[in-house]
């Protein structure tokens, strides 16, 4: 009897799984940022990688200012930006004063990202702003802005999320990945990114 009643249970959680994902319909699927938008972020492609990768680590920088510029970048003379950063959307890109985009770093600004003066995002670290709704049969994109508040410093090969608030002068552990708003002068770190300890500076 026992038996009899975890099978009919058993079946109706699985059919319900199955209706779940018979529901979820990729083949019409299209992307809401428009052509116009695609033919800009090509345009884009092409320019950084011909003539800003091309110099060796972070030189140039007056000059890599001055294309993320062009393509409408707010972006302080006195920001560093890498030349293997890949940036998707220049023109939703706000860098502060000495603010840095470090080697290899991967900002996915699908929605506006902001890097708040004197605030590091380091090697190989992603900026993501944007995902899918998973509650949506097509998956639509959804998109929200990152803020890296001033003094603070996203370490190595870090992931943070869409709509993610990193307080002023907080630290990102290496590799952390963070879902959610980091509060001021703390340190966070692993997977999901959790309270460290408290971030004090002192002079040396």
């Amino acid at each position: 009897m026992l038996d009899s009643c975890h099978q009919k249970m058993s079946f109706s959680i699985n059919s319900g799984l199955n209706a779940n994902m018979d529901s979820i319909d990729l083949s019409s699927y299209k992307s809401s940022l428009g052509l116009k938008n695609q033919a800009l972020r090509f345009i884009w492609i092409i320019v950084w990688y011909v003539f800003a990768k091309p110099f060796p680590r972070s030189l140039g920088n007056k000059w890599k200012i001055f294309l993320l510029r062009l393509f409408g970048g707010n972006i302080d003379k006195r920001a560093k930006i890498y030349s293997s950063a890949k940036i998707y959307m220049p023109w939703l890109l706000e860098m502060g004063a000495y603010s840095c985009l470090g080697p290899e770093v991967d900002c996915y600004n699908v929605a506006k990202i902001t890097l708040g003066p004197h605030s590091t995002v380091s090697q190989k670290s992603y900026l993501c702003s944007a995902s899918h709704s998973i509650s949506d049969r097509k998956m639509a994109l959804i998109a929200k802005p990152i803020n890296i508040e001033e003094y603070a410093w996203v370490a190595a090969d870090a992931f943070i999320g869409m709509g993610v608030t990193v307080g002023q002068g907080a630290v990102v552990a290496a590799r952390a990945v963070v879902v959610k708003n980091v509060e001021k002068w703390t340190i966070v770190g692993g997977n999901p990114a959790k309270f460290i300890k408290h971030r004090v500076v002192e002079d040396v």
